[in-house]
């Protein structure tokens, strides 16, 4: 076989079936959508309407919103086809690997995971930084050395709690699939009704007059918007990673997918509205335009309660991007391309503990 044949050589769709047989399938649609919304609705919920607005949308930042829905919907359903007539665990990785070859699939499949795993390195620090913040709001403060990254001249050795948080997202993971996205599940509904409770409260405070004029930077704005929010909706690709844990994949797949792109659009499209017309956008650009906003109406108990939606969302964030790494560096295993033991699944949880562990 020569170098061509050989990096170009497609995986057995049967072979990928068979080694997947191992993973309990346990997810409904449901289950789907709500790890599609805790990797895709975190804090970016609270800022990128109100910088976007305040830079280059205005109040239109809501087509923005649509625009850049009706983009990655185009993406969207290309994952749920694939993910529907190829149930297997690897998202893209596996997909590349079976349509154009190892090379192919060799590629998509780091990329991915250089995405989920730095993504979660730097989330981990952004949670221990609102954790602290939590906190100090009842008077407790960690001490320094334990809050920060190894800087002995500045006094920090270790950011203990974005490390412990890592650490307990593995464990739960490990425990089994089910147990995880029950937990998950309970968090994002947390996290929903924190944004329909900012919803509630700030429709009370709307003026018409804010969303006046309403395409303030005209087409151009709406469309820079556009591309700027659409980095809102990454992360709902890591729904296509759980294929070869769904229940009746062919349903639930296309179903989990375009059902968190739908819920999604509509909450960035809601806060978008209220926001804008709660204060005018062109004072909407700091850093936490949601709790500038709640302030500037006097209505500090929630903006309080904003900080807690946060922890929430970069939470379910990093369940779900530790949960589909691990399932990559166990897809990459399993081909042989990385070590053979990283494609084991442990009998008792079927759960792939040690490309969890590498991956923690």
């Amino acid at each position: 076989m020569s170098i061509k044949e050989r990096v170009f050589k497609k995986e057995s769709l049967d072979r990928y079936l068979s080694e997947d047989r191992k993973f309990n399938k346990t997810l409904s649609a449901k289950d789907l959508i709500s790890m599609g919304i805790g990797a895709v609705i975190g804090t970016g919920i609270f800022i990128l309407p109100g910088t976007v607005a305040a830079l280059h949308s205005g109040p239109a930042i809501t087509i923005s919103f649509v625009i850049a829905a009706l983009v990655c919907s185009t993406a969207a359903m290309c994952y749920a086809e694939f993910s529907s007539a190829l149930p297997i665990a690897g998202s893209a990785y596996s997909f590349g690997n079976v349509v154009f070859g190892e090379i192919v699939g060799w590629f998509l499949g780091w990329a991915l995971i250089l995405e989920y795993m730095l993504s979660v390195a730097a989330v981990s620090t952004g949670f221990s930084a609102y954790f602290n913040s939590l906190l100090a709001g009842f008077g407790l403060h960690l001490p320094k050395a334990i809050t920060g990254p190894f800087d002995p001249a500045n006094g920090t050795f270790i950011n203990l709690p974005a490390v412990l948080i890592v650490l307990f997202i593995a464990y739960v993971l490990s425990r089994g699939l089910r147990t995880s996205m029950t937990i998950n599940s309970i968090v994002v509904i947390i996290k929903i009704a924190i944004i329909i409770l900012f919803l509630l409260v700030g429709m009370f405070y709307v003026k018409p007059a804010n969303w006046d004029p309403f395409m303030p930077f005209g087409t151009k704005g709406v469309l820079v918007g556009a591309a700027q929010v659409f980095f809102a909706y990454l992360g709902f690709d890591v729904v296509a990673s759980s294929a070869a844990e769904v229940k009746e994949p062919a349903k639930n797949m296309p179903r989990g997918i375009i059902g968190t792109l739908a819920i999604c659009t509509l909450l960035y499209i809601l806060v978008s509205i209220v926001l804008t017309g709660m204060i005018s956008y062109t004072k909407l650009n700091v850093a936490d335009p949601v709790s500038f906003a709640l302030y500037a109406v006097k209505q500090n108990w929630v903006a309080g309660i904003i900080s807690v939606s946060a922890l929430a969302g970069m939470f379910t964030m990093m369940v779900t991007m530790v949960y589909s790494s691990s399932r990559l560096i166990y897809s990459i295993g399993r081909d042989g391309l990385l070590p053979k033991f990283l494609g084991q699944i442990n009998e008792k949880t079927k759960t792939p503990e040690k490309s969890m562990l590498i991956v923690t």
